[in-house]
C-alpha cells in the first residue's frame, strides 16, 4: 500500500513537471587534460613546465530554458578565458543567443595558459592548437546540454561555507565566507546538476607545483557526486586581492598537495550541500536575461602590451579601450551579475547589497578576465596593492564596474522567483 502510494506521488510530481514544462534544464562535460601534458600558467609571464596530473582539466555547460528564454552558465578549468576565445565558443552553438552564453573560468592556477602571455624569449605560453580543441569542446558542451534539456524544478540557496576553506591573504578575515548553490531537480525528485558559487583562487598546488589539475575544483565535483548531488559546475566569485585557499599550517607554512586539495573541494561540497539541503523546490521558475556592453580604458602597460602582443587578437582600439559584455540573470529567487575579472571582495560586497534577488550571486572572471578589479580609493593606495594595481586595467576600472552593474540592476527587474 504504501509502495503504491509513493508511486502516485511520484506520478504526480511528474505530472506536475510536464504541465508547467516550461521550465528545463541540462548539463554536459568535456574533458580538455592535454595529451601530452602542457605547460601550465599562473599569471602574466613565462609558463612553468609540468611532470604529471592530478585531476583533469573539463569544461561544463548547464543551460537553462524557460518556455524558449535560454541561458547557458560555462566553466573552464583555466586561470582566465578571454573573450576572444569565448565569442568563437558562441559562433559555433545554435539555439541560444550568443549573449546569453555566459562563459567563466574556474581560476586554477595549474592548467595551460588562455591568454597567450609572453614568454619571454619572443613568443607565447599558449598552445593555440589546443586552445582550438578547447573551443570546439567547449561549444560540443553546450550542444549537449540544450540537447539534453528536461523538465525540472530549481533550488536556490545562500549561508555561510563553515571550515577552513577560503581566506584573505592580505587581511585574512576580510572575504565573502556565503556560498550560493543552484541545483536542477529532475520530475522523479533526483538532484541532476549541482552549481557552486564561491569567491576562493584554486591555488593550493600552484603553477610551479610541476602538476597539471584542475586544484581543489576537482574534488568539489567528485564530492557532489558521490553525494548524490549530480553534475557539479563551479562559478568563482569576487575572489580579487587575494581571497585564496585556507591552506595554512599550525607551523605557519602552506600544504600544497593533492591531499590539501581533496580536503578543501570536499569541504566546500559538503558545506554547499548542507546550505541547499533544506530549500524549496521551485517548480515554475522564472529565466531572465539581460547583456549590456561596457568599455574599460587600459591604463595598465602591462596589460594593454599582454593583449596587443597575443595572438588571440584582442580589440583594444587605437585609444587602448576594451569592451566587454556584463550579464545579470534572474533564475528563480536568484539573480546572478557577471564580473569580467577578479574584483576585490569590498566591490563583491557592495554589488550583493545592490542586487534584488533572494540569492544574489557574482559570477566573477566570467565573459572576460581582465586581472583585478579595485575601487579608485584602492588602486595604488597600499603596497600590498602594487601587484593587483600593476595588473589592473586602470585606476577607474571598479568605479566603471559598479556603475554599469547598478545600471543593469535598475534597467531589469527583481528576481521574482516563480
Amino acid at each position: 500500500m504504501m509502495k503504491s502510494k509513493l508511486i502516485l506521488l511520484l506520478a504526480l510530481s511528474w505530472i506536475g513537471l510536464r504541465a508547467d514544462a516550461a521550465f528545463q534544464a541540462g548539463i554536459a562535460v568535456r574533458n580538455v587534460t592535454p595529451d601530452p601534458l602542457l605547460p601550465v600558467s599562473g599569471g602574466v609571464g613565462p609558463s612553468n613546465p609540468v611532470r604529471e596530473k592530478n585531476g583533469e582539466i573539463t569544461v561544463r555547460a548547464l543551460v537553462f530554458d524557460e518556455d524558449g528564454t535560454r541561458v547557458a552558465f560555462v566553466s573552464t578549468d583555466f586561470l582566465g578565458f578571454p573573450s576572444v576565445l569565448g565569442e568563437r565558443i558562441r559562433q559555433k552553438v545554435t539555439g541560444i543567443p550568443p549573449q546569453n552564453i555566459l562563459i567563466g573560468a574556474t581560476h586554477t592556477h595549474s592548467a595551460p595558459d588562455a591568454y597567450c602571455f609572453p614568454d619571454g624569449k619572443g613568443g607565447t605560453g599558449g598552445d593555440l592548437k589546443y586552445l582550438n580543441h578547447v573551443v570546439d569542446e567547449a561549444a560540443a558542451a553546450i550542444t549537449e546540454a540544450i540537447a539534453r534539456l528536461k523538465p525540472a524544478g530549481l533550488k536556490s540557496a545562500t549561508g555561510e561555507a563553515a571550515g577552513r576553506i577560503a581566506y584573505n591573504y592580505y587581511a585574512p578575515q576580510l572575504y565573502d565566507p556565503r556560498v550560493n548553490v543552484l541545483q536542477a531537480v529532475g520530475a522523479d525528485g533526483v538532484v541532476f546538476a549541482t552549481l557552486v558559487n564561491y569567491a576562493v583562487h584554486p591555488e593550493v598546488l600552484g603553477s610551479d607545483a610541476g602538476i597539471c589539475s584542475p586544484d581543489l575544483i576537482g574534488p568539489l565535483y567528485d564530492r557532489l557526486a558521490e553525494l548524490g548531488a549530480g553534475t557539479g559546475i563551479f562559478m568563482n566569485s569576487a575572489q580579487g586581492g587575494m581571497i585564496t585557499a585556507d591552506n595554512r599550517l599550525p607551523d605557519g607554512k602552506e600544504a600544497r598537495d593533492w591531499k590539501e586539495c581533496n580536503r578543501i573541494g570536499r569541504l566546500l561540497a559538503e558545506e554547499s550541500l548542507r546550505v541547499v539541503k533544506d530549500a524549496p523546490v521551485q517548480r515554475t521558475p522564472h529565466l531572465h536575461v539581460a547583456a549590456r556592453t561596457v568599455k574599460f580604458p587600459v591604463e595598465s602597460p602591462l596589460l594593454l602590451a599582454v593583449m596587443r602582443g597575443s595572438p588571440l587578437g584582442y580589440a583594444t582600439g587605437a585609444d587602448g579601450v576594451v569592451s566587454t559584455r556584463m550579464n545579470l540573470v534572474n533564475l528563480g529567487t536568484a539573480q546572478i551579475l557577471t564580473i569580467p575579472g577578479e574584483a576585490l571582495p569590498n566591490i563583491g560586497f557592495y554589488l550583493k547589497r545592490k542586487m534584488r534577488g533572494k540569492q544574489n550571486c557574482l559570477f566573477g572572471l566570467t565573459n572576460d578576465a581582465f586581472g583585478y578589479i579595485l575601487t579608485e580609493v584602492d588602486w595604488q593606495s597600499f603596497k600590498r596593492y602594487e601587484y593587483v594595481s600593476r595588473t589592473c586595467l586602470g585606476e577607474k576600472t571598479g568605479e566603471i564596474l559598479i556603475n554599469e552593474a547598478l545600471k543593469l540592476i535598475a534597467e531589469n527587474p527583481a528576481a521574482s522567483g516563480e
